[in-house]
């Protein structure tokens, strides 16, 4: 990364509260389950667009055209309750938290449209609810499996008003990255 660029992404922010509750949930279950790479609950979040290295010229002219098509969409209410894996729960590499999302269809279109006049591609799969809570080192069983999706059909965790898109940098260090709040962009 060079000082000219940035690495980028754009997303919907977890509330401290639910942060809280929901990482209390994960010490739970996580000391039950095989070895995985849990994820840090300060990283926490919905991500709507990965930039990758971004010239900060474009990220300024991405943040110009984002405030302009994000003010006046309206909000975002999210609702954790279940569990899941990416590829799939058969073939399972990551471990994800996800939901509801009521309202996100304009935000994600909003947000490609805005990426795509600042010369990004558009995201060719749909967006989905998730939140990353465990790279997996090895195969888990399916018991293993069974039972991280059984403690998301247990999830009781409140719904949440999102408000705003934010723009983060993405900075790797040795113990993770670390994400900053770069730019709000209202929804309301």
């Amino acid at each position: 990364m060079s000082e000219r660029s940035i690495r980028a992404f754009l997303a919907l922010e977890i509330p401290d509260a639910i942060r809280a509750q929901l990482a209390s949930m994960q010490e739970n279950v996580r000391t039950e389950l095989p070895r995985a790479r849990w994820t840090r609950p300060q990283g926490w979040h919905l991500t709507l667009k990965f930039l990758g290295e971004v010239e900060r010229p474009v990220l300024a002219d991405l943040g110009a055209e984002l405030a302009s098509r994000a003010r006046g969409i309206g909000t975002v209410t999210v609702k954790l309750e279940k569990t899941g894996f990416f590829p799939s729960s058969t073939r399972p590499r990551v471990a994800w938290v996800g939901g509801t999302a009521g309202g996100a269809e304009k935000v994600v279109e909003a947000v490609e449209d805005a990426a795509e006049f600042a010369g990004f591609p558009r995201e060719k799969r749909l967006w989905s609810v998730h939140l990353t809570q465990a790279r997996l080192k090895t195969q888990w069983s399916k018991a293993s499996v069974d039972q991280f999706l059984e403690w998301g059909d247990r999830l009781n965790l409140e719904a949440f008003t999102c408000r705003e898109v934010v723009l983060f940098s993405s900075d790797l260090q040795p113990g993770g990255a670390v994400y900053t709040a770069l730019e709000r962009f209202s929804l309301e």
